[in-house]
Order: structure tokens, then sequence, then C-alpha cells
């Protein structure tokens, strides 16, 4: 698991680093340090820990505010030695919020939580590896995937679209269920995103997706599954 430890006491740095060995850790002193990482280096964690009470311009909180801003699945705990900012940290969807001095077993806990979160994340998600870098995509973000050559464009809720290089029929299979389905050679789509469905076309969102004859009959069955899931 790879995480960001934030906190400008050496002291409990180092202690809650020696209670996570075997981690793949990065120790930052100050806020600036790790958001340029971020910025600059696309770093990205699996946890981030934060000291609230941090020197400099930008405390904790402010921190993690940013945090979210720079990727949005940030897992954040709070490490404090006040119970001050509870508040802060509920809205901020933090994880945890933990008071110090931390014990082992306090981080034992903590890394076990994540790590469940994480596994149940990856079995619904998309896996792709971008420079390197084995990246998800959780399957409530994604509206479709689109194919040309051997490169994936999976197109995102919140604008973005993501590519790599792969086979439709690969990906097809690492999402096989209820939740997407092969509508066009060239087209896979997020049933659950669809707004409708008229003639052989596909609507989602502002984008208008083909359906062709040879899926036609499948995919109409599943939309039709998903429009009544819930009806008695």
């Amino acid at each position: 698991m790879k995480i960001a430890i934030c906190d400008d006491c050496r002291e409990d740095i180092l202690s809650i680093k020696n209670f996570l060995g075997g981690h793949d850790i990065k120790l930052y002193s100050d806020a600036d340090s790790l958001l340029g990482d971020m910025e600059d280096y696309h770093m990205r964690y699996d946890l981030y820990l934060l000291d609230i009470y941090l020197k400099g311009a930008i405390n904790g909180i402010e921190l993690a505010k940013k945090l979210r801003f720079l990727d949005e699945e940030a897992v954040i705990c709070f490490v404090s030695t006040s119970d001050d900012f509870y508040r802060e940290a509920y809205d901020l969807y933090a994880l945890q919020y933990l008071i110090k001095p931390v014990s082992r077993e306090d981080i034992k806990k903590l890394v076990d939580k994540v790590a469940g979160n994480l596994i149940q994340n990856k079995e619904q998600s998309i896996c792709i590896k971008r420079q390197g870098e084995i990246c998800t995509i959780p399957y409530g973000k994604v509206l479709y995937v689109s194919s040309r050559g051997h490169i994936l464009s999976v197109y995102c809720k919140d604008g973005t679209m993501e590519e790599f290089k792969g086979k439709l029929s690969d990906l097809e299979l690492q999402v096989r269920g209820d939740t997407f389905c092969r509508c066009h050679q060239s087209f896979l789509v997020n049933l659950y995103q669809v707004d409708r469905m008229s003639g052989n076309e596909l609507y989602i969102s502002d984008y208008r997706i083909p359906i062709s004859r040879r899926y036609y009959a499948e995919v109409k069955k599943h939309y039709q599954k998903i429009l009544f899931e819930g009806v008695e």
C-alpha cells in the first residue's frame, strides 16, 4: 500500500512510519511538498495521514481540501493532539480521526480498514496500465468505453477521458457482469448511466452510442432488466 504521511513533528512521523513497516511510505514535513508531488509528478497514494497542526500557511484541514480537488477518491485520516476539528473532518469525508499519541493498534486497524476498502473497490473498478502504473477507475465514474485500433478510451462522468492500449474484448471479459454491456464492435457501455434507448442508439449524457444488429437483443434485454430493478 502506498501511504503519504504529512506531519511536521519528526518524532511523531517516525513513530507512525515504524508502525507501518512493509508498506511504501513517503514522508512530508509540510503541505507544500506533498501538494507539489501531486501536482508536478501526479503522485497518488492509497492513504493520506495528515497532521492537523502543520507549520506554514496551510494546516491539515486546508491541505485535505486541496487533496480532494487533486484526488477525488483520496482516503484521508487526520492525526491530531486535539479533537477540535471532528466536524471539519466529517465534512471532508475523512476515513478516521486519530488522537496523538497514535498507537500501533490504531494504525493496524486503520490499515486493515483501508486494505479492505481497496480490495472491494478493485473488484468494482476498471484496471488500466498507464505510463507503467496500474490505475483503477470505479465503475460508477464510467459512462462508456470506445475502441479505435488498439487504443481504448474511457469516458467518465466528470468529463475526463482516459486512454490506454488494449483490446475491447479483453476489457469486456474483465468487467463481465450486469453493469457493462457490449453494444457495438467499438463500444462498451455502463448500462446504469444510460438515459434512454431509442431505436438503435443509447443516449448517455450528451453522447449517442450506436447499437449494432449483432448486439441489439442482448442490450435490450439487459437494459430492460436494469429499468425494472426493484419494481415489484
